[in-house]
């Protein structure tokens, strides 16, 4: 398989390994949405890395494999695309993404879909698709646009050009660059402190941040209530404020 899940302790890890530069073919796409979709069934999977191997996140789409392909069959192929990478987007847990060597084209879109993106001090990021006269389309003009905002977005998209590490942590590409040998490492970290979380609170915070962008404050607010006040139905919230009273805040273990 191009694309495998591994679970430990409340962990899945969706890893990349179609070497040497896990090029996102169809195969691999189709695998991802797969995987994605089983991560957000899966109780047993509190929290996600996405996550490339040492040498490399993706390289991007498979040229090869797109350059015989026709209008009409991107037509049909283009969604399917998309939706392998909204399919990780949508993981209603905390998801990082365990950046190292190169994210390009497809792979950076793939690292725009976590939550965060912890990347090594090797790293190489951009969407080159303009050199070869297309877009992003795999939610890259979206994505990004959202993330950095649209002047940053733009300079990437229209030039194609690639960012290193200090850069990307300037434009807010990435969250955290660390050594290169410690990125595995430290996304498994943060993973696992939210695993341990209330994962009802989590869904909601991250589907209130989520939803609340793609609209109106009002509307986001109205979201927000919502889920506030549905929380106040569950057992976490119950452990959490017990907690919080009787033993001081930062103590509940949740269920």
């Amino acid at each position: 398989m191009t694309v495998n899940l591994e679970v430990a302790d409340g962990v899945g890890t969706i890893r990349l390994d179609r070497p040497p530069m896990n090029a996102l073919d169809i195969a691999t796409q189709d695998r991802l949405r797969e995987l994605a979709e089983e991560a957000t069934r899966r109780d047993d999977v509190r929290a996600v890395v996405i996550w490339g191997g040492e040498k490399v996140f993706a390289a991007g789409a498979d040229i090869k494999e797109m350059q015989v392909m026709d209008h009409a069959a991107m037509v049909v192929r283009s969604k399917a695309l998309q939706d392998s990478f909204t399919a990780v987007a949508r993981i209603p847990k905390p998801v990082v993404a365990a950046i190292t060597g190169y994210a390009l084209g497809g792979g950076c879109e793939l690292a725009l879909c976590a939550d965060i993106r912890i990347a090594a001090d090797n790293v190489k990021l951009g969407q080159p698709e303009i050199l070869l006269g297309l877009i992003p389309g795999a939610g890259g003009t979206q994505r990004l646009a959202r993330l950095v905002g649209p002047s940053k977005a733009k300079d990437l998209i229209f030039t194609g050009r690639q960012v290193k590490a200090d850069e990307a942590l300037t434009l807010g590409l990435v969250d955290r660059v660390v050594p290169a040998a410690e990125v595995y490492e430290q996304a498994h970290a943060w993973a696992a402190r939210l695993a341990a979380g209330p994962a009802l609170a989590l869904r909601a915070a991250k589907e209130s941040v989520d939803a609340g962008l793609k609209t109106d404050i009002d509307t986001g607010l109205t979201i927000e209530r919502n889920w506030f006040a549905g929380l106040f139905a569950t057992e976490d919230r119950e452990t959490g404020m017990r907690s919080f009273v009787e033993e001081g805040p930062g103590k509940a273990k949740f269920r």
